[in-house]
């Protein structure tokens, strides 16, 4: 969640806007969505949409691990794996969340009660407030994760760590977001998050990324 709002705290936003003020739109994605990249064709799906986040998605398969798109009280909307009841399984739900995003930059900053010109006069106090307040409108997770320590002597030993996390994929739950979703082909929205998805990846996907550009 918070790599976006950090480029408006660490002055990236304002820098791009100073020096491309007609930017309008941010592609963001997860490094590990290696098939992502600016489709002109999905990029005019999403402007003429009129849209505040066009969210990517694929169809799921037994390798995709984690929520998806769902429908609860009647509205699409993404659901964390986290979010999930234990009675639920994620693979009821068709759709996988690639973690790509189109967003529209103006719709952004008026879901965070800012606009342009505040961006531009690197108004900390007021982003920062901004921020806050939009992570108070968004679910909270509480996980346990393990940190692995070694010690002098050389022994190995795991201590529980508590992560408090916000995730992207919520601002879904927000009806002033404007969110819609987008279907697209496995090869641009699958993601590689293990050492051992490589041989199935190479066998599947390479050629796709491949494709996308010449490597040097």
């Amino acid at each position: 969640f918070y790599e976006v709002p950090n480029l408006l705290l660490n002055g990236t936003l304002r820098a791009l806007l100073q020096e491309r003020p007609q930017l309008k739109t941010l592609l963001v994605h997860n490094v590990d969505t290696l098939g992502a990249f600016a489709d002109p064709a999905i990029l005019g799906t999403h402007l003429q949409s009129g849209r505040g986040i066009t969210l990517e998605v694929i169809g799921r398969q037994l390798a995709d691990k984690g929520g998806g798109l769902a429908r609860v009280d009647g509205k699409l909307r993404l659901v964390e794996g986290l979010a999930m009841p234990e009675s639920y399984s994620e693979y009821g739900l068709s759709y996988f969340n690639s973690m790509t995003s189109w967003v529209d930059l103006d719709q952004y900053l008026s879901l965070l009660g800012l606009d342009r010109e505040s961006v531009l006069i690197n108004d900390r106090e007021r982003i920062g407030k901004a921020i806050g307040n939009l992570v108070e409108r968004m679910p909270t997770y509480l996980t346990i994760k393990e940190v692995k320590r070694r010690a002098r002597n050389g022994q190995e030993g795991a201590f529980p760590v508590a992560q408090i996390e916000h995730l992207w994929g919520d601002l879904t739950t927000l009806p002033d977001s404007n969110c819609g979703y987008l279907l697209v082909d496995r090869q641009r929205g699958r993601q590689l998050k293990s050492p051992d998805e490589l041989d199935e990846w190479v066998a599947q996907s390479a050629a796709h990324l491949q494709g996308l550009c010449a490597w040097g």
